[in-house]
């Protein structure tokens, strides 16, 4: 069965060549910049994330992630830059990417109107570019298929990107879209690819269950567009408690549901673990993954 999984999903890559080309990015909320240059410098300071998801996962050839990001504020906030590494497996097909971001803000008033521990409250429009590059690797001959010639040979091809995003953020609400490779395929070392290009939309809304302040509730949704390919949708709500904790639950629209619960340490640390559960339907099994971030100027609370 573990094998049939694998060679489905092969199948589905050759026809659907990015339905499986992005990974799934459970981290959004707590990562937006993976997915969105707009965000970079959107926090107080310099922060710096590492993830992974799925490595512990009873279903072989599962999607299978990691990313490392750094972002940081300059020309007092108005402009922001970043950099990150992504690398995501899923079957016999690994994808690769490296890139930069900048973003530019406009700032439509500085009056802060949360407590010192909510950093989200600037109210801004910021706009945001990325340049890399994305190694495409699928190793077809581990399949064993030989009367195919589709599966001859494996692939291996450079893809340079080019992406854009916009970010709109008040204290209480923020909407976001973005595109990580508006040039698909046209650059590519192979011309026998056909790559599209995903957007991403995300929106979530904040407000406080007590009249202390203390306790924030946090509703948000992720939507991930792929010619050929379902969209995705990710509908998640978590509840912090003065940045020092949070839990939260989600759906995802592949059948599966999401479960966090998140821990912020020595002030600069915060530390996310999400689980998720496939539902009777779902190919890709149960996986568990984490987020560490560290946040170098004034931190998290």
């Amino acid at each position: 069965m573990r094998y049939i999984f694998t060679f489905f999903l092969v199948i589905c890559g050759q026809y659907f060549v990015l339905a499986q080309q992005t990974a799934l990015f459970p981290e959004y909320n707590y990562n937006p910049f993976i997915i969105n240059p707009a965000y970079a410098g959107m926090a107080l300071g310099p922060e710096a994330s590492l993830s992974h998801y799925g490595y512990i996962n009873s279903v072989e050839g599962s999607p299978k992630s990691y990313a490392l990001s750094f972002h940081s504020p300059v020309s007092r906030g108005k402009m922001g830059l970043g950099a990150a590494f992504t690398r995501d497996k899923i079957g016999v097909t690994t994808n690769t990417t490296a890139f930069a971001a900048y973003s530019y803000k406009l700032f439509f008033d500085h009056k802060s109107d949360r407590p010192d521990w909510q950093v989200y409250d600037q109210h801004v429009l910021s706009f945001g570019l990325t340049a890399g590059v994305h190694q495409l690797q699928e190793n077809l001959l581990e399949l064993g298929i030989t009367d195919d010639p589709e599966f001859s040979e494996n692939i291996n091809a450079t893809i340079p990107m080019v992406g854009v995003g916009f970010l709109y953020n008040r204290s209480n609400f923020y909407v976001g879209i973005s595109a990580p490779n508006i040039l698909g395929d046209k650059l590519a070392s192979r011309d026998d690819l056909h790559l599209s290009n995903p957007v991403y939309g995300y929106m979530g809304y904040r407000f406080f269950a007590n009249r202390f302040n203390k306790i924030m509730i946090k509703p948000s949704v992720l939507l991930k567009y792929e010619d050929q390919a379902p969209m995705q949708v990710d509908v998640n709500i978590t509840t912090s408690f003065s940045n020092k904790f949070e839990i939260g639950a989600g759906y995802r629209s592949s059948s599966s549901l999401n479960f966090l619960a998140g821990i912020y340490l020595f002030r600069h640390f915060r530390l996310i673990y999400h689980y998720n559960a496939g539902l009777k339907n779902s190919l890709l099994g149960n996986s568990h993954g984490m987020i560490l971030s560290y946040s170098f100027d004034s931190g998290y609370f």
